[in-house]
């Protein structure tokens, strides 16, 4: 049952580098740079990596005001700690 399926992947493999068409490159990488399809997806990928950005600066945003909260609450619960100078 392990080498069918191990012949059965292989073949599959095969089969899908003999295609040529299957591995053309988008016209974003391949192609006509100046077509209206190109330019579109060239916007579509620089929006999508905006989104991305902007994410990621919102998470680093959160933990930098989680890390100053907490280092300030630290700092006040520090100072109202009573010493045991006074007897």
């Amino acid at each position: 049952m392990r080498n069918g399926l191990t012949i059965l992947l292989a073949l599959l493999v095969l089969a899908i580098l003999a295609l040529p068409e299957s591995a053309s490159a988008c016209t974003a990488c391949y192609g006509a740079s100046d077509s209206p399809l190109a330019k579109g997806m060239n916007m579509g990928i620089l929006f999508l990596l905006g989104v991305i950005g902007s994410v990621l600066v919102g998470i680093t945003a959160f933990f930098i005001f989680v890390a100053r909260n907490s280092a300030r609450l630290a700092a006040a619960a520090q100072s109202q700690i009573p010493t045991d100078k006074q007897s």
